[in-house]
């Protein structure tokens, strides 16, 4: 008998220990980067506790402040702008790129920025950095260090910084969603080039667009607003700073100020914290935001629409078009339709819409509850599609691939080669902060030659450019057909 159950426990003990094994490398295998660096929220609920209330005007705001003020920075950037002349002389002599001489503007900026990462991942605005040739960081307690960008999106106005630290003071994440109208927060920067400033006042709305981002973006660049609006003081140097709760959770990150003189006047505006973290992610983990979209035109339903349309509210948003062989059209939604829901979530604005489907990722389902053009409603299931129209989402491998210096590229058509009358080289697709943009290389431009050989693909160029230890010479063609060459060191 003694036998038989130590048989039985050996072949359980020999079943678990391969399952063991699996578990464990599935787990790691799925893991990812961002979820073991954003670590703010490790061991503050517990510490917090008493806290958890109804939000209510609390006694005073030392608490929800001692919790915030050593994760927010001061970021100050330098700005090197180069512009290149060429001189025909030293060209006839010398040969190509001889001639070139670089003409530099020197410029400064600053901002606040905030610590997401004990191990140094910070979030600020992209605005904050852009063009940026040097960043520096300093702490609350004013240490400093050097930082690198790990990636920007200008649809929302957010970037990831890194600083090589450890042990630092992450903040706490909360639920931007959970934050309601009247409800007092913090709103804690480093403006004026002070240490952490806290300054208090209540959410004044939600889901505000106000086409700032629309200003700033490229064509190519598809702004998301769904800005928290507050009362709380802010002024420039708050940009990428955090905007808190009274339980010291991050719940935004302020970003504009409603001023026509460049100083606080009333009203200030923050990225709702759900969709800063859901992009703070993307760029950690994959280089780049995954971005799904519905493929519609939508539109805010105002009293002339719902007269046009005979619609019997102006709950929801209106579908003007759908584009063809998008997310939207696959799955059978109609012009002139209203979309009531995403998921369990009203949505009653272009900008709560955009929110919404900006916290998902290509290849996702989301439920949309719509009213057809007949006025029947019905739930509708979009699997949500990229810029491309594809569902699997971009690896890091394909972004290192496709990009350096804080641009991306593409390989030319057989079309474009025969347009601009070349047998190589490769466009300028993206450009964010980088060298190449601060060399004033533009979107669209097309690079034929790196140091006298011609690029035949974008892995060959990028390849040079990320490994490369000293001096590069491109050669470039802008959109109008103009030869030019530009010199850099690495």
């Amino acid at each position: 008998m003694n036998t038989k159950w130590k048989t039985l426990g050996i072949g359980i003990l020999g079943g678990m220990i391969p399952m063991g094994m699996y578990l464990f490398f599935a787990q790691s295998y799925n893991s990812k980067l961002s979820d073991e660096v954003i670590d703010g929220n490790k061991n503050f609920y517990a510490r917090s506790a008493s806290m958890y209330s109804a939000p209510s005007m609390p006694d005073n705001f030392v608490d929800a402040s001692e919790n915030t003020i050593n994760s927010v920075v001061h970021v100050t950037t330098k700005v090197v702008k180069t512009t290149m002349q060429t001189d025909p002389f030293f060209e006839f002599f010398y040969g190509p790129g001889s001639g070139n001489r670089e003409f530099k503007q020197y410029g400064s900026g600053s901002g606040s920025g905030v610590i997401v990462s004990s191990e140094g991942y910070i979030v600020t605005n992209n605005h904050v950095i852009d063009n940026a040739s040097e960043i520096e960081v300093i702490l609350n307690d004013n240490s400093k260090y050097t930082a690198t960008v790990v990636g920007a999106d200008p649809s929302t106005d957010i970037a990831i910084l890194k600083i090589n630290a450890s042990g630092l003071k992450a903040i706490p994440i909360g639920n931007s969603d959970d934050i309601k109208i009247g409800e007092w927060v913090l709103a804690v920067g480093n403006p004026f080039n002070l240490t952490s400033t806290v300054t208090a006042g209540i959410v004044s709305a939600k889901a505000r667009n106000i086409n700032l981002l629309a200003d700033r973006s490229r064509q190519n660049v598809v702004p998301i607003e769904s800005f928290i609006q507050t009362d709380a003081a802010v002024n420039p140097g708050n940009s990428g700073g955090a905007l808190v709760n009274t339980r010291g959770e991050l719940v935004g990150i302020n970003t504009a100020i409603a001023s026509q003189t460049g100083s606080y006047s009333g009203y200030s505006f923050a990225v709702p914290v759900n969709l800063v973290n859901k992009v703070m992610r993307d760029l950690i983990d994959y280089g780049v935001v995954q971005r799904g979209f519905l493929g519609v035109q939508i539109q805010d339903i105002n009293q002339e629409i719902k007269e046009k349309h005979e619609l019997p509210s102006l709950k929801g948003v209106f579908v003007q078009k759908v584009n063809e062989d998008g997310s939207a059209d696959k799955a059978g939604i109609k012009e002139n339709s209203v979309i009531l829901k995403v998921g369990s979530k009203e949505v009653n604005s272009v900008a709560a819409l955009q929110e919404e489907i900006g916290k998902r990722r290509p290849g996702d389902k989301v439920n949309l509850t719509i009213r057809t053009k007949k006025g029947i409603e019905e739930i509708v299931e979009v699997i949500l599609r990229n810029s491309e129209g594809e569902t699997k989402l971009v690896s890091k491998n394909e972004v290192t691939k496709n990009s350096a210096l804080g641009a991306t590229f593409i390989n030319l058509t057989d079309k474009e080669k025969k347009e601009l009358n070349v047998s190589y080289g490769v466009k300028i697709k993206t450009l964010s902060t980088g060298k190449l943009k601060g060399l004033g290389l533009e979107e669209g431009m097309i690079i034929t030659k790196i140091n006298n050989e011609p690029v035949e693909n974008v892995e060959q160029l990028t390849s040079k450019l990320s490994t490369g230890n000293k001096g590069v010479l491109l050669e470039v063609m802008t959109k109008s057909g103009k030869k030019d060459y530009i010199g850099f060191g690495l």
